[in-house]
């Protein structure tokens, strides 16, 4: 099947810098995750040109495999000389370090999703772990707000999980 340049181009556009923060995160270098990048765009057209519903998910799962496999490669090769700027140390990149830091940035994603006020208190609450009452003070709304707005964060963060494919 040919590859539809504008289609390829269209992924690219909508995902490529999130996918590129991610793949930074894990392999420490800008032109190593940018290959990553455009390899798993490349992939998953070509493997499913007709996904739509989860394709980011689906993009973060191929970028995430490909960095292990980028790992797993370079950990069966000798390495005689150390390369530029390691110091000697080759930096280890596993699978749940990879794993963790996926889940971070797709709650990041999902988070963005929401309103600034339905963020900020879910922060303030569930990640700061500030009481209700804190919560209120720090934001200057009453605590029956926070509570309020916290019930319908909670749904909205999980409609913005839903539609970035993430399982629960």
């Amino acid at each position: 099947m040919p590859m539809d340049e504008d289609a390829v181009a269209a992924i690219y556009r909508d995902h490529g810098a999130a996918l590129r923060r991610f793949a930074r995160g894990a392999v420490g270098s800008d032109e190593q995750a940018e290959d990553i990048v455009q390899e798993a765009i490349v992939r998953v057209w070509r493997q499913a040109p007709e996904v739509t519903v989860g394709l980011r998910a689906y993009l973060y799962r191929t970028v995430r495999n490909l960095i292990v496999d980028q790992h797993r490669q370079r950990s069966r090769r000798p390495r005689t000389v150390p390369a530029q700027g390691t110091d000697g140390f080759d930096v280890a990149v596993d699978a749940e370090r990879i794993d963790e830091l996926l889940d971070r940035v797709v709650m990041e994603e999902a988070l963005m999703r929401l309103t600034r006020e339905h963020r900020e208190v879910l922060v303030a609450v569930h990640y700061r772990r500030l009481s209700v009452q804190e919560a209120a003070r720090e934001l200057g709304v009453p605590a029956g707000t926070v509570k309020s707005r916290c019930f319908y964060a909670l749904r909205a963060l999980r409609t913005a999980l839903d539609e970035l494919g993430v399982e629960r």
